[in-house]
């Protein structure tokens, strides 16, 4: 592998690296890479064959124990030649001693297990113009608000049911980021819901999808349909949530895409009853 070297990514790097995902056919938000670059600037990896890109991962750091690995990719004229499974090396060490947690396409599955991930559910993506009734529908005292309106801490510590280490900076820049809507299900001063929306290549992305009832997770998610273009959106839908999987069905979105949620070790205790839709599938 003479001419082979790995390197952090660069802010160009990240534009790239977003392009080869939409390539892949994943999706990306048109702004996720600001809010990925806070949430661990030295986390993005690119392979450089003679100093032109063949291949990057992430290998993201949170908290003190957790990793989150997404953007595994090597360029399809460079696939099968070892330059993949060295980047793949070098994101794993750089989590060494961390849970790490993956969301795997269908066809590399069997190569994360035999690197020591479980599967531990799927993310079965679904996508359409939702269908039904009013958004207030079924929420009674419920107010849904603009996110931004909020204590930044009660969003902070709400997330923290659905993800395993604390993600300030990743979160008030994911929420936050111009082009995108966060909407917050309130009740008497707690958060029961939270969801965000976001410009993509293809139909806007709902991620993440938090709520204590279907029926807050259907207002919001056809509130947030409201900024998409024809209201076409998508969503990453955890089947260990069969109350996700129903409401969806029901109103009328269909799969198009499926992952599995990885572990390489015990999976998280999370609000898994109430996670209708995962925040992204490259970082968690």
């Amino acid at each position: 592998m003479t001419g082979f070297e790995i390197t952090g990514a660069s802010a160009a790097d990240m534009e790239m690296i977003r392009g080869w995902a939409d390539e892949e056919g994943w999706n990306p938000g048109d702004s996720d890479r600001f809010a990925f670059a806070v949430a661990d600037p030295g986390g993005f990896l690119v392979g450089r064959l003679d100093g032109q890109p063949v291949a990057c991962i992430s290998a993201v750091r949170y908290g003190a124990g957790f990793g989150f690995i997404g953007f595994y990719i090597a360029r399809p004229a460079f696939r099968g030649r070892g330059y993949g499974i060295r980047l793949w090396r070098a994101g794993m060490e750089r989590l060494d001693g961390r849970l790490v947690g993956l969301d795997g396409v269908v066809e590399q599955q069997d190569n994360y297990r035999k690197s020591g991930f479980r599967s531990a559910w799927n993310n079965i993506r679904v996508e359409g113009v939702p269908q039904g009734g009013d958004a207030a529908d079924g929420v009674g005292d419920i107010e849904i608000v603009d996110a931004a309106t909020l204590p930044f801490g009660l969003l902070a510590a709400y997330d923290r049911r659905f993800f395993p280490a604390p993600r300030d900076a990743f979160l008030s820049a994911w929420t936050g980021l111009p082009g995108r809507t966060a909407l917050a299900a309130v009740r008497d001063g707690r958060v029961e819901g939270l969801g965000v929306i976001r410009p993509c290549s293809a139909a806007h992305r709902i991620g993440p999808l938090y709520a204590a009832t279907p029926a807050v997770a259907a207002a919001l998610l056809r509130r947030l349909a409201r900024h998409a273009p024809g209201g076409l959106v998508s969503v990453d839908v955890p089947d260990a949530n069969p109350e996700a999987t129903a409401l969806f069905k029901g109103l009328g979105l269909v799969p198009t895409f499926e992952t599995a949620r990885m572990y390489t070790g015990p999976v998280p205790a999370l609000a898994l009853a109430e996670l209708f839709g995962v925040t992204s599938l490259e970082l968690g």
